[in-house]
């Protein structure tokens, strides 16, 4: 499982290895999450959910393990590649990687809401412009747990 992060989104591939070059068995782009409810970034909840579909798509084509290739990222807990991991183990797959780097706060979106909900209540400007793409898109971020289980869910049950 390769997890490549940019600045406005997510990639996450499944890819078997072979001497003639990689063949790509699933990719998931964030973008791909806005037919599922969700507004993607490049954020922990984003890259849980791409590493869910990627998963999923992964394990349809037969796949049942997988190692995750951290590329020239530092594999920090709580980062996006954690969260992309968890993703891919909750779609049924496995790894030799536990999940004691995960931060669940941080995949399930429950940190966005909170931030989203505090700011708004205290300081209304400043909301506006950091969550301004958001809001441009018609998604509360204040919503973002809500909406991050109900893209999961569109996911389990496609």
């Amino acid at each position: 499982m390769v997890v490549r992060k940019s600045t406005t989104g997510v990639l996450v591939q499944f890819l078997s290895f072979s001497d003639k070059g990689d063949k790509v068995i699933s990719s998931v782009r964030s973008s791909a999450l806005k037919q599922y409810g969700w507004a993607p970034r490049c954020n922990s909840p984003s890259a849980y959910l791409c590493g869910l579909l990627a998963g999923k798509l992964a394990s349809k084509a037969g796949t049942t393990a997988f190692n995750l290739d951290v590329g020239m990222q530092t594999p920090s807990k709580g980062s996006l590649l954690y969260a992309a991991l968890k993703g891919a183990l909750d779609s049924g797959l496995t790894s030799n990687y536990t999940n004691e780097m995960i931060t669940e706060d941080r995949v399930s979106g429950e940190v966005i809401a909170k931030y989203a909900k505090s700011l708004k209540a205290t300081d209304e400007a400043k909301y506006r412009r950091i969550f301004s793409a958001y809001i441009k898109e018609g998604f509360a971020p204040e919503n973002a747990a809500e909406a991050f289980k109900a893209a999961k869910s569109k996911i389990n049950s496609a």
